[in-house]
């Protein structure tokens, strides 16, 4: 498998990126390549492949400006399914382990995708969700995260993937939604359908609206309507 020569960008690699990248990656993939003045995690002939394990808006200006170029991009995001906590002292030894009771859902790529939701409909972007099952491992700092008590995330580390789901145009953002909203639809009909937070339905309203994916169409009450795309 080719590869570029090591970029300082490795050097601060997370576990769970690195993962990432060796989990996508084909023979003949280079890595960490500078195009346009970017460094790209992968290159695949003329596909460029982004890992992207944390929040979306950090790379807003890199993804506009790599499509407005006319580069085909594929952003690659891990939605964590199922976590382990590790527990570490200060010199790594493990203090415990626990499940945790949360579990992710491909709805929560609408809380990132507020960044650009626009772009979904770009014909050069594609987002692959990867469902992960990993280990995420925290130490102890009382000056930081007090809302764990100081114990604060150092890394997460790739387990397995579980499977993956594609979303390259706004219509996939729609089979996204629950099967049984009403039409016209609020936000309010969203989280209970979901059922989710009215935060995280009015987030995927807005990507929907500003995708092209529906419409505003009236309001009920003080809810704005909303009507899916023809």
């Amino acid at each position: 498998m080719a590869t570029s020569p090591p970029h300082i960008g490795t050097l601060r690699e997370k576990p769970l990126h690195a993962s990432l990248k060796q989990w996508c990656a084909q023979d003949g993939d280079r890595f960490e390549v500078t195009i346009d003045g970017y460094v790209i995690d992968v290159v695949r002939d003329d596909l460029l492949i982004e890992v992207q394990t944390r929040g979306f808006s950090s790379m807003k200006r890199k993804l506009r400006d790599l499509l407005a170029a006319g580069h085909r991009v594929r952003v690659i995001h891990p939605i964590t399914m199922q976590k382990t906590i590790v527990r570490l002292d200060e010199d790594g030894t493990v203090l415990g382990r626990r499940r945790s009771p949360k579990r992710g859902s491909v709805q929560d790529l609408f809380a990132e995708l507020v960044s650009f939701p626009d772009l979904i409909a770009h014909p050069g972007l594609e987002i692959q969700l990867v469902l992960t099952v990993e280990d995420e491992y925290r130490s102890h700092d009382p000056r930081k995260a007090w809302r764990r008590r100081g114990w604060v995330v150092t890394e997460r580390r790739l387990i397995r993937v579980e499977g993956t789901t594609t979303i390259s145009q706004p219509a996939d953002l729609v089979d996204l939604l629950p099967d049984d909203l009403p039409d016209p639809f609020t936000t309010g009909d969203i989280a209970a359908a979901a059922p989710c937070p009215l935060r995280i339905a009015q987030q995927m309203a807005y990507c929907l609206r500003h995708s092209g994916a529906s419409d505003v169409v009236g309001k009920r009450g003080n809810s704005i309507e909303y009507r899916l795309a023809n």
